[in-house]
């Protein structure tokens, strides 16, 4: 009503949203509440904490953003100030166990080779997805580290072939240098299985592991990546040209997924956070 009193009489606006005239006149002088003010400061923390997540559609990982910065979420869907002197409260559907302990997939399991997850460059796991831009299809290949949930090699390409999954491993160990015997799990696809591959898995000293026949579940990790990749970022944009695509990713992964977007498998750290703190353990 406020912004439209020089179109319409404030008397016909009143009837029509049935409001009392000195009613809404005592509002355009009344001061804002304290509820009022802090509702305002909100929004635009909210929108800072928004943007700076990359506009992150998934609300798990905004939430938790949300409790590092000292709001919790309400049972309303709002976000409310926590005491500025007390430490960032973390809402109770968010909380965990400190001590989390990332567990292999079903595959490396059933390599023969039970191990707990406590450090880096101990287990890896691989996928490869597609994405569309309008001059044709790009093949992302990438290689995470369990522990950490970080994405430590990837590759792109123009078709999806054994060279593609090979430069994404070779990215990921000649950056960190893993020790023998490192789990290298992925799923049963031909890259996966072609000469070139395996022998690079005995090149590096690694140990393979595939994923059961027809489990999808047991390479659920890079499922659950290639997800976040596709609706928080790829889903968002459009890719004119394959180059735009690959500079696009690579700043996501780099830039965001590694160092800014909180993960819920390694206790809501960002997966650089996570991995500090297994190496300082």
């Amino acid at each position: 009503m406020e912004a439209h009193r020089d179109l319409f009489s404030v008397s016909r606006m009143c009837r029509q949203f049935d409001v009392s005239r000195p009613g809404f006149c005592q509002w355009r002088v009344r001061e804002l509440s304290d509820r009022s003010r802090a509702n305002e400061r909100l929004g635009v923390q909210v929108a800072a904490i928004h943007g700076a997540s990359g506009r992150s559609s998934d609300e798990t990982a905004f939430t938790g953003r949300c409790s590092i910065r000292g709001y919790r979420w309400a049972e309303n869907a709002s976000a409310e100030a926590s005491d500025a002197r007390a430490a960032p409260s973390v809402p109770s559907a968010l909380s965990r166990d400190d001590g989390f302990q990332p567990r292999p997939p079903g595959g490396a399991e059933s390599a023969g080779t039970p191990i707990r997850w406590l450090e880096v460059n101990q287990a890896w796991t691989a996928d490869v997805t597609g994405v569309a831009a309008s001059e044709g299809s790009l093949y992302l290949a990438v290689v995470m580290d369990l522990a950490s949930r970080r994405i430590v090699g990837w590759s792109m390409s123009e078709q999806i072939k054994a060279d593609l999954v090979c430069a994404a491993l070779k990215s990921a160990y000649w950056r960190r240098r893993p020790g023998p015997g490192l789990i290298m799990h992925t799923d049963r696809g031909s890259q996966y299985a072609s000469r070139p591959y395996r022998a690079l898995i005995r090149d590096f000293r690694m140990k393979a592991s595939m994923s059961g026949k027809g489990n999808c579940w047991d390479n659920a990790a890079m499922e659950s990546f290639f997800k976040t990749l596709k609706v928080e970022r790829v889903y968002q944009v459009h890719y004119p040209t394959r180059a735009q695509a690959r500079l696009d990713i690579v700043n996501w992964i780099e830039g965001f997924y590694n160092r800014e977007r909180l993960h819920s498998s390694v206790g809501y750290r960002t997966p650089i956070a996570a991995e500090h703190r297994l190496m300082a353990a």
